[in-house]
């Protein structure tokens, strides 16, 4: 074997390591050592450690070059010094942490591509997890939605070859393709333990922001991602919602439901302009990294959308980073009641850091709190009304930060479970926490089979004093447009739930035959890729 091109790379790195240190501890001498009967005094332990450490480095560069070199030369297959050095790149960084990693060039340009909105694809968004490539979540209207693929769906082949010794950026590149092309996908959904395929044409993905709806005079905002237009939208589809509600007897909206559920997140100035629309004062949130000269806080700034309605914020643990500090700021100053399931705990920022033309980093730096001062890493942000969407058990099924490997830990919070709300109404704390034996299959095209949201609809009469229909509440308006809404299942028996009192009564109608359900399952987390 040749070792003479390793040898020589990791002793020049080592050379500028030792030259380098050489300088330093020259200097530190030269300042910091006094003069004790005409010689020098023992070096500081300080210093000792200094040497010890610069000397692992040089040995550790060393072997770094010597490993690269027996690879390219002994290798089954001619590799490249480019490859070897792009896959110690990727394990470098890609081992801190789930979120953090080495971008190439071409890398960095699809991710400004996804942040922007609009790409070529599917319109799923993923994560690896223990090597395999698992959905965090279709996005609303695309291929991947209407094929019926979950959140915590694996996909394990494309096109009918194996994925599994891919890396993120490989498997999602598979996915990628010419709109109009199709592709055929393998998956496993874990909570059946069945494998399925299905074959979809690619798109271009065209994200809507911001859907809304008007169930009587309570507003209804879904985000389904913080983009760079994120807020703009929000207010747009808010302004929207107080027109529509003028041109009917009641006027004036009463109250307004905050969608976070399955929303991965996006940019932090996004998710503090949206708490900054309904927070009029106080700390919306802060960061807190390596170096206190670096920390930061962003406070209100005196308005609300609103004046005042309340609001109800509907999470799962697909809500996360984000979704987690807007969620996180409306509950520690009261301003809304979190309704639904426990978030992700994604509490971690990142920063892209540009290296010349050579891609870039991205890094974690800091980690989040909420106004109270909590980490949501790992532990996520509790809902003040636990409600869960189906009467399935999905504990085992269900994806949270804390489950991911080499996850960053929590610093400044307490792992005790969360205590009970303090003064929670009466109505909220009535409120059931699953839905009933004979509640309808969750039909995406129909809001009334949505339990939680049905759930937030009665509980907003209640706090209002505003007299509502006992049942399913439909909506009156959905993205500015009268709905088309399928027919609501009855349950077996003809037995329908009356979602206020608990009751059960007999129906008289002729049960309608019962509407294909479209499952739905708890997201995972923030997307690391998209396609």
């Amino acid at each position: 074997m040749k070792f003479r091109t390793g040898l020589m790379l990791g002793l020049a790195l080592a050379s500028s390591c030792s030259l380098a240190c050489l300088q330093a501890s020259a200097a530190l001498a030269k300042t910091s050592a006094p003069l004790t009967n005409g010689a020098h005094a023992k070096p500081s332990a300080a210093t000792a450690n200094t040497d010890a450490n610069n000397a692992e480095t040089v040995r550790l560069l060393t072997l770094l070059g010597t490993v690269m070199d027996i690879v390219r030369s002994e290798y089954v297959e001619p590799v490249t010094n480019k490859t070897l050095i792009l896959n110690a790149l990727n394990g470098m960084v890609g081992d801190l942490d789930p979120h953090s990693a080495y971008m190439t060039s071409q890398q960095l340009h699809d991710m400004q591509d996804e942040i922007s909105g609009q790409f070529g694809g599917l319109g799923l968004q993923v994560q690896m997890d223990a090597k395999h490539v698992r959905v965090v979540s279709p996005i609303d209207g695309t291929p991947a939605a209407k094929a019926g693929i979950l959140p915590g769906d694996v996909i394990l082949m494309v096109d009918g070859k194996s994925i599994a010794d891919l890396s993120l950026d490989q498997a999602v590149r598979k996915m990628r393709g010419k709109p109009g092309s199709l592709i055929t996908l393998t998956l496993l959904r874990p909570k059946t333990g069945k494998t399925f395929t299905v074959t979809l044409k690619r798109e271009i993905i065209h994200v809507q922001i911001v859907r809304s709806a008007l169930y009587g005079r309570i507003g209804y905002l879904r985000l389904t991602e913080f983009d760079d237009s994120a807020e703009h939208e929000l207010r747009k589809a808010y302004h929207a919602l107080e027109r529509e509600v003028a041109h009917t007897p009641g006027k004036t909206l009463d109250g307004l439901i905050l969608d976070l559920r399955s929303d991965p997140g996006g940019k932090l100035d996004q998710a503090i302009a949206v708490a900054r629309d309904f927070i009029p004062q106080g700390e919306i949130v802060s960061t807190r990294g390596r170096h206190p000269e670096n920390n930061q806080h962003w406070d209100a700034t005196g308005t609300d959308l609103t004046h005042g309605l309340p609001i109800i914020v509907l999470t799962n643990s697909g809500s996360a980073s984000a979704s987690e500090i807007v969620a996180g700021a409306l509950k520690d100053h009261h301003r809304a009641l979190i309704l639904g399931e426990r978030t992700f705990g994604k509490g971690s920022v990142q920063t892209i850091i540009p290296i010349s033309d050579q891609g870039a980093l991205r890094l974690t730096t800091a980690r989040y709190y909420t106004p109270s001062g909590q980490s949501i890493q790992g532990h996520g942000i509790t809902p003040d009304v636990p409600v869960a969407e189906s009467r399935d058990d999905d504990a085992l099924y269900t994806f949270h930060e804390s489950d991911l490997a080499h996850v960053l830990s929590n610093i400044g919070s307490s792992k005790e479970k969360a205590a009970p709300t303090p003064n929670l109404p009466a109505a909220a704390r009535a409120v059931p926490h699953l839905p009933p034996e004979n509640w309808p299959a969750f039909n995406p095209a129909n809001p009334e089979t949505d339990f939680q949201l049905q759930q937030a609809l009665h509980l907003l009469d209640n706090l209002t004093n505003t007299p509502a229909p006992k049942g399913p509440i439909a909506p009156t308006l959905i993205d500015g447009k009268k709905p088309d809404l399928p027919p609501l299942p009855l349950a077996a028996g003809g037995l329908h739930k009356d979602t206020e009192t608990g009751l059960q009564k007999k129906s008289t109608v002729q049960q309608p035959p019962p509407a294909r359900p479209a499952a739905k399952a708890p997201a995972a987390h923030a997307s690391q890729g998209t396609h």
